[in-house]
């Protein structure tokens, strides 16, 4: 294969992942990307998505997860975002965190029989190729004011009253980490290296919750005596607040880092980062009353800014044309403003037949729409849903919409080359057969210097006729491999007897960033088996 060919098929996928979106080239198909997000937000606090209620049996735990990961793989979703730390608890075997009442019915009771749901979940969603990134929220310490049902592991109950008041503060009707902490900094730091040390996670992942949403009627959040006492050259306390939040995620990012490069970091901040009214330059023309860097103290431009996370996935929960919030409007703006890093869109699909305040949420096609906006629009790698009940109820047919036109072909997780220090091996085509009605490949990888060059999984590329075509067309993606599988085989079910077809497979690491293609093997195809076209690597 000429070094021509081998550098086009690298940087076709490079060029489809930083654009964000492909043209379908067929009226047959939608307008399909070879990769993009396609992911959903899995909520455990109060039984939203997953249990669907607490104190359930570790068997029926598992079976609800499985026909929840068996849905969305039908709908070729390719990632899930699993909330693991809902209020100051677990949904995984921790030291120092105490099991969630949403799982076993009671704070700090484990499983019965003993199982690990972190473990088995991450297993579920590989097994059927789709990534798993544990989603947390750091802050929240309860989801009410009911401290005494909390178990005795908990921080809120086994601190002393001096170092209780250093580490939290009550808002509303909740509890909540003090972001002014070093002491919580540190504590929430390494509950995020714990997951990414001893799982095998894909990610990690944070969400809105911040300093909390503004409560009517309530007082100012009481850090003023904090502030007075280390404000760190700080002379505005909002100032002081957004810094409090910074080195909590710089921290968290350098710390998974340091563990697993590969375990990307992302935020779902609040839509609108801030409005034109508070920020002329920098602000997005919209008018909502809270916005993420005034009320959530989120400074999410300066995270993406120094690179501390990898990924932003905006919760932009209105509709197309809504005036304070135009989900156009929105997309447009967070998408000149990613710094080089990863956007994905998170979508309100709960709002989908269940929105009086906006009548756009009864029409049929509003998520089909803002799809379709984000494929055309530069920048944007992919959407999210929140959250996996309504995908399941599938109000209006989006569940249906989501199969038939929007995802109609598996894809891609869009890679992070930034990310990745080198890229996988190159596989080669080692044998290739037929018989009728099909067509069997065998590969392998050498020269393996580096255990980070060893592909996590395959994909096989199909091409009409006698050379190489476009990778960035969907067509010509033929099959994806498991995760990590054993089995470098394939079996193509489609040949028509007497065409030409070429074919060729790419390595992919756990960064989604692909190897050099392999040598061609061009094929011709005949009733009971194949005549290969001798050239290249077969030519010697």
């Amino acid at each position: 294969m000429t070094a021509f060919i081998r550098f086009f098929a690298f940087a076709a996928f490079f060029s489809s992942f930083a654009n964000g979106f492909i043209t379908a080239q067929s009226q047959q198909l939608p307008q399909t990307p070879v990769s993009e997000m396609r992911g959903a937000w899995v909520a455990t606090v109060a039984n939203i998505d997953w249990p669907s209620a607490p104190g359930l049996s570790p068997e029926r735990q598992r079976a609800e997860f499985d026909s929840l990961l068996d849905v969305l793989k039908a709908m070729n979703m390719n990632a899930v975002f699993v909330q693991v730390r809902p209020a100051g608890d677990a949904f995984y075997n921790s030291p120092v965190v105490p099991w969630s009442k949403y799982l076993t019915g009671q704070q700090g009771l484990a499983p019965n029989p003993p199982y690990d749901p972190l473990e088995y979940m991450i297993k579920a969603a590989h097994d059927r190729r789709m990534e798993f990134h544990a989603w947390l929220n750091p802050y929240r310490a309860t989801f009410d004011l009911d401290t005494a049902s909390l178990s005795p592991m908990h921080l809120l109950k086994s601190l002393p009253p001096d170092r209780k008041r250093e580490w939290f503060y009550q808002y509303g009707n909740r509890w909540y980490f003090n972001p002014a902490s070093p002491l919580v900094r540190t504590y929430l730091t390494n509950v995020v290296k714990d997951i990414v040390l001893r799982y095998d996670v894909d990610g990690i992942h944070f969400d809105d919750y911040f300093y909390p949403y503004p409560v009517a009627n309530q007082p100012e959040i009481d850090d003023l005596d904090l502030f007075a006492s280390d404000p760190r050259g700080f002379t505005n306390i909002q100032d002081w607040r957004r810094d409090n939040i910074n080195l909590l995620i710089k921290n968290c990012s350098e710390g998974i880092k340091s563990i697993k490069p590969y375990v990307r970091f992302g935020i779902a901040p609040y839509g609108v980062w801030r409005n034109s009214s508070k920020d002329p330059i920098n602000g997005s023309a919209t008018g909502t009353s809270v916005t993420s860097y005034d009320d959530n103290y989120a400074d999410v431009l300066k995270w993406l800014q120094n690179g501390w996370i990898d990924y932003v996935a905006p919760q932009l929960y209105w509709s197309i044309g809504f005036p304070p919030a135009d989900y156009k409007t929105l997309i447009n703006w967070w998408s000149q403003h990613t710094y080089g890093r990863q956007l994905y869109i998170g979508h309100a699909v709960y709002k989908v037949n269940n929105w009086p305040a906006d009548p756009n949420w009864y029409l049929p096609d509003e998520i089909n729409r803002q799809v379709a906006l984000n494929r055309n629009t530069q920048g944007v790698h992919g959407s999210i849903f929140y959250s996996v009940k309504p995908l399941l109820y599938n109000p209006l047919g989006v569940q249906d919409s989501l199969i038939t036109s929007i995802y109609p072909t598996p894809a891609l997780v869009p890679a992070h080359p930034a990310l990745s220090l080198i890229p996988p091996a190159t596989p080669q085509i080692c044998r290739i057969a037929g018989a009728p009605g099909r067509v069997k490949m065998a590969w392998h990888v050498c020269n393996i210097t580096n255990g980070d060059q060893m592909p996590y999984y395959y994909a096989v590329y199909r091409f009409n006729g006698k050379e190489v075509g476009d990778f960035s067309d969907i067509r010509n993606l033929l099959t994806i491999t498991p995760f990590n599988s054993e089995k470098t085989i394939f079996e193509d079910m489609t040949p028509v007897q007497g065409q030409y077809y070429t074919y060729v497979v790419l390595g992919y690491n756990r960064l989604n960033v692909p190897s050099y293609s392999s040598d061609p093997v061009t094929i011709k195809k005949t009733e009971r088996s194949l005549k290969r076209q001798r050239k290249g690597l077969f030519g010697k």
